[in-house]
C-alpha cells in the first residue's frame, strides 16, 4: 500500500488518467467503454496502488454507466427513455473529464452514484 502522504508519481498520474480516458473508446467500438479501462487497468494495476484504486473506479463507474444506458433502451418505448439516455451520456462524459483530470493531479477520484462491484 502505498504510503498517504506519498504522492502518486508522473507515470503513476498517467496511467491512472488513462484508465479513466480509456472510456472515450466507446465512442469508436461497442461496449469500448467498459474494455478500455478494463484492459488498462488489467496491464498497468501492478505498477502503483493509485493505479489500481482508480482502474477500478473507471471500470465500476462504466459498468454503472453500461448499465443506465441499458436501462434506458427499453424506456424508449414510452419516450422517457430518450432524455433518460442524453443525460446518463452527458454525465458519463463529464465526470470521465473530471476524473481523468483529477488522477493526473495526483488525487484519487470517487464518481457519484457508481455502483462498486469490483473492490
Amino acid at each position: 500500500m502505498q504510503d498517504l502522504q506519498t504522492p502518486p508519481s508522473a507515470e503513476a498520474r498517467q496511467w491512472a488518467m488513462l484508465c479513466h480516458f480509456a472510456a472515450f473508446f466507446g465512442l469508436v467500438f461497442p461496449f469500448g467503454n467498459l474494455l478500455g479501462p478494463l484492459v488498462v487497468w488489467q496491464i498497468k494495476r501492478d505498477l502503483d496502488p493509485f493505479v489500481d484504486a482508480q482502474g477500478k473506479e473507471a471500470v465500476n463507474f462504466q459498468i454503472s454507466v453500461t448499465l443506465a444506458g441499458l436501462a434506458c433502451v427499453p424506456l424508449m418505448l414510452i419516450l422517457i427513455g430518450f432524455p433518460l439516455l442524453a443525460l446518463v451520456t452527458v454525465g458519463a462524459l463529464v465526470l470521465t473529464i473530471i476524473a481523468g483530470i483529477k488522477a493526473n493531479e495526483g488525487q484519487a477520484y470517487r464518481y457519484p452514484f457508481c455502483w462498486r462491484p469490483i473492490l
